[in-house]
């Protein structure tokens, strides 16, 4: 049998008029019960998780490969965990101020509000703690203001050098897709260019991989755009 618009109408109605008589049949408690088991569903069917996009509304891939993942940083003995979103490598002007948004949606699980710039003496003071190598709170201090996500599939996607947070963002609070999350800056740099810093952990971050990490930069670049819906 082939369906068409019609049987699907009726399909429907009959579907309606079955809720309708469950709902009349039900006794009181019972119907608050399915109500709010509805509402979960439906929150979770919000939440649930539809593909990555860039925390830059119109922006693309660096090209750069100092601003992909797994860039050397020397003066840490260690490497870059994320994509840096910077004027002339980013399709965007990159100003201070701009708006970032949710890569997916998920939970908010760090958000800076009372974050403090380092002075020129203390900054100078980390790099060199850091020569050796950083711990993950020393990482914390080099991404400066930063907000993180965690997502319905496990991951967290980490928004570092902030200027400042959305207004009204807290932890536990629910985001969506798209939803601002903050504010480029370029905190953590002690100057420098605004820019955004912008990680997909697999896990914890500082404690777990890092998305594409080990990749060469074509294939890194290929499964990028796959993942963030750019092809």
């Amino acid at each position: 049998m082939v369906w068409k618009p019609g049987h699907y109408l009726l399909l429907a109605l009959a579907l309606y008029s079955l809720v309708v008589t469950l709902g009349f049949s039900l006794r009181g408690r019972q119907l608050a019960g399915l109500r709010q088991e509805m509402g979960v569903l439906s929150q979770r069917a919000a939440l649930a998780p539809e593909g990555y996009v860039l925390p830059l509304p119109g922006a693309c891939l660096p090209t750069r490969p100092e601003n992909l993942p797994g860039a050397p940083r020397p003066y840490r003995k260690g490497v870059s965990a994320g994509f840096v979103f910077i004027q002339g490598d980013a399709c965007v002007p990159v100003v201070r101020g701009m708006g970032v948004v949710a890569a997916q949606a998920g939970e908010v699980v760090r958000v800076d509000l009372d974050h403090k710039e380092p002075s020129p003496e203390e900054y100078q003071k980390l790099l060199e703690a850091v020569r050796e190598g950083a711990s993950p709170e020393q990482m914390d201090l080099l991404r400066g203001l930063e907000v993180w996500l965690r997502h319905p599939d496990g991951r967290i996607t980490v928004y570092a050098h902030l200027q400042a947070p959305y207004p009204g963002l807290r932890v536990g609070k629910r985001v969506f897709r798209g939803d601002p999350i903050g504010y480029v800056g370029n905190t953590g740099l002690n100057g420098g260019a605004p820019r955004l810093l912008f990680e997909v952990w697999e896990g914890e971050p500082d404690r777990s991989p890092f998305l594409f990490q080990g990749l060469p930069q074509e294939e890194l670049l290929r499964q990028a755009k796959a993942f963030f819906g750019l092809e």
